[in-house]
C-alpha cells in the first residue's frame, strides 16, 4: 500500500493570509509603543503577553488555512485476484421471488440481492460475475475483479422477471437452465477452478438431474453452491397489499435442491448461513496464483485534525487575555 499527502482544495489555503493583516497591525503598534516609551523614558512591560497572544492568533489563522485546503492522505492499494479461479453468482428472478412475510417485508429477491453483495465482499480476490435465471440464464456481468461494478449491477440491474421468461407457464423457473453456464463462455478459459453460486427459492419445474450433472462436470468442472432463499410462511402481495391467491410456497423446494446438490457434488445452504457458503466456495476454489488487476485509491481526509489543533493556540490566547 502506497500513501501520499495531498490537498484537495489548495487554493483555499489563502484564508491563512487573514493572519497577515492582524500580524502587521500588531507589529506596527508595538513599534510605535516602543518609540513612545523610549521618548518618555518608560521601561517595557514584563511578560511579553501581547506577543504571545498575537502569535497564537497567527497560528490559529494558519491552521484554519491548512484546514480549508483539505489535507488528505491518498492510500493506493493494488488489487490482486486469482488468475486460475472465478465465481459466477446467479439470482432467481422468477415471480415467486417476490414472496415476503408481509406486504412491507423484504422479498426473497431483495434478500438474495443483499446476500449476493455480501458474498462478493467476502471474496475480494476472486473475479466474480452475476446473472439471472428463470427458464434461462442471462448474464449481467461477466466475472470481474471490480467489486463496485458487481454491487452496482446487483443493486440496480436485477429486477423480477426482467427480461421475462420465454415460457408463460405459472411456474417459469427451471434449474435445468444452469446447464447453459459452463458451455456459454461465462468463465474465462484460464479459470480452471470454477464456482457457480445460485440464490433461489428452489421452486423449479421438474428437470433432468443427470443432464445438468453432466454439464457441470464437463472439464474444467463447475462446482455448484446453492443458497436457499425461502420461508414457508411467505406470500406474494399485489400492489394493493393483498395476497395473491394463485401462489402457494412449494414445501418440496428444499428437497429438490438437496437432490440437485447430491447429483452434482454441490452443496446447499440456508440463506442465514452465508458464512458456510463462503467457506464452501473458498474450499472449492482453493489456493492459486494471483495477478494485479488494477489499483484502488482511498481518500482519508485529515482536515479535522488541524481544525482541532487550532483550538490550542486559541485557548492559550483567551487564557492570556483573561489574566490581564
Amino acid at each position: 500500500m502506497l500513501a501520499a499527502l495531498t490537498f484537495l482544495s489548495p487554493s483555499a489555503a489563502l484564508v491563512a493570509l487573514a493572519a497577515v493583516l492582524p500580524a502587521a497591525v500588531f507589529a506596527l503598534g508595538r513599534r510605535r509603543l516602543r518609540t513612545l516609551r523610549q521618548a518618555l523614558g518608560l521601561a517595557a512591560p514584563a511578560g511579553g503577553g501581547d506577543l504571545v497572544v498575537a502569535g497564537c492568533l497567527v497560528a490559529v489563522c494558519a491552521l484554519l488555512g491548512v484546514t480549508a485546503a483539505q489535507p488528505a492522505l491518498l492510500e493506493e492499494t493494488s488489487r490482486r485476484v486469482r488468475s486460475d479461479a472465478q465465481a459466477y453468482v446467479v439470482l432467481d428472478t422468477s415471480r415467486s421471488m417476490l414472496a415476503a412475510a408481509s406486504a412491507t417485508g423484504r422479498t426473497r429477491l431483495q434478500r438474495a440481492q443483499a446476500a449476493a453483495i455480501a458474498l462478493r465482499a467476502a471474496l475480494p480476490d476472486i473475479a466474480t460475475g452475476v446473472g439471472t435465471i428463470t427458464d434461462r440464464v442471462l448474464p449481467n456481468l461477466l466475472p470481474s475483479a471490480d467489486e463496485s461494478a458487481f454491487e452496482r449491477t446487483v443493486a440496480s440491474a436485477i429486477v423480477s422477471e426482467q427480461p421475462p421468461p420465454l415460457d408463460d407457464r405459472a411456474r417459469a423457473t427451471t434449474l435445468a437452465a444452469l446447464a447453459e453456464v459452463p458451455r456459454s463462455g461465462t468463465f474465462a478459459p484460464s479459470a480452471k477452478q470454477r464456482a457457480l453460486i445460485v440464490l433461489t427459492d428452489g421452486e423449479s419445474r421438474p428437470f433432468d438431474l443427470v443432464e445438468l450433472s453432466r454439464a457441470l462436470a464437463r472439464r474444467p468442472a463447475t462446482t455448484l453452491v446453492l443458497i436457499h432463499v425461502w420461508r414457508g410462511s411467505e406470500a406474494v402481495f399485489g400492489p394493493t397489499g393483498a395476497r395473491e391467491g394463485a401462489y402457494r410456497p412449494d414445501r418440496t423446494a428444499r428437497a429438490q435442491l438437496d437432490a440437485l446438490a447430491r447429483a452434482t457434488g454441490g452443496s446447499v445452504f440456508a440463506e442465514g448461513d452465508l458464512d458456510g457458503a463462503v467457506a464452501r466456495v473458498r474450499a472449492v476454489l482453493g489456493n492459486g496464483p494471483t495477478v494485479t488487476a488494477g489499483r484502488t485509491t482511498k481518500v482519508r481526509t485529515l482536515a479535522p485534525y488541524p481544525a482541532l489543533l487550532a483550538l490550542l493556540p486559541l485557548g492559550l490566547a483567551l487564557w492570556r487575555r483573561s489574566r490581564r
